[in-house]
């Protein structure tokens, strides 16, 4: 995918149906009714998730509904994804690790709003949207913090609009991982049902699909250049 990305569009395009004669018409054929369900309207941002297996199932969830990015903040933990609960789905996925500073919160968050996103928080916490409620008509980022702190001070401060799961038991929260999947299935539910915009643009559906053949086949980079290079 690095080889690819340096090529234009058209060659991409090529590049694309001569990484697809590896791959079986079966898989060729998921592919292309998965991608045509892909979005970037919404997007998920993780800060600081210290437990690998729930910000793993956050993964799982976002492959479910259809989410394409997610983005990671890394300020005290590193993140590793665990392949018994992300059951091999983050390999389908855009991962953006920020771990460069020491606080790396602003950087996502400030790069995120210039892409023109709203940052939404998910706390309870807060006086706040429901996921029935929460108006889509806007690119929304999904700020999801630690299973025991929650999000960070600076990332509810920079917050443009808060969501929360409206609950009737004792237990004030749930677990990361199933407040994100409640949220995801109920915002991808409304957005695919809505006449916005949400798809992705062609070019973003080839790089997406060089991307998911190259997880296919080994040694995707020197295919590419062997290929680019016999034309």
């Amino acid at each position: 995918m690095a080889i690819a990305s340096t090529y234009s569009l058209s060659d991409r395009q090529r590049i694309l149906a001569y990484l697809l004669t590896f791959i079986s018409e079966n898989k060729q054929q998921k592919f292309r009714e998965a991608v045509r369900l892909r979005t970037r309207h919404i997007t998920i941002v993780l800060e600081d998730i210290y437990q690998p297996h729930n910000a793993s199932a956050v993964l799982r969830s976002c492959d479910c509904f259809g989410i394409q990015d997610v983005h990671i903040i890394e300020n005290k933990n590193n993140y590793q994804v665990n392949p018994d609960v992300a059951v091999g789905s983050a390999k389908w996925l855009t991962l953006q690790n920020y771990n460069q500073d020491q606080n790396n919160t602003p950087g996502c968050l400030t790069k995120l709003k210039n892409q023109g996103y709203q940052i939404v928080a998910a706390t309870p916490h807060l006086d706040s949207e429901t996921p029935e409620s929460f108006p889509l008509d806007k690119k929304v980022a999904l700020l999801f913090g630690t299973e025991l702190r929650g999000l960070s001070p600076d990332a509810l401060q920079r917050a443009d609009q808060f969501i929360r799961i409206p609950m009737v038991g004792f237990t004030e929260s749930l677990n990361i991982s199933v407040s994100a999947a409640i949220i995801l299935y109920t915002l991808t539910r409304r957005l695919r049902l809505s006449e916005i915009d949400w798809k992705l643009s062609d070019e973003e559906e080839t790089d997406i699909l060089i991307s998911w053949a190259s997880a296919m086949i080994k040694k995707p980079d020197l295919i590419i250049r062997n290929f680019m290079g016999n034309r």
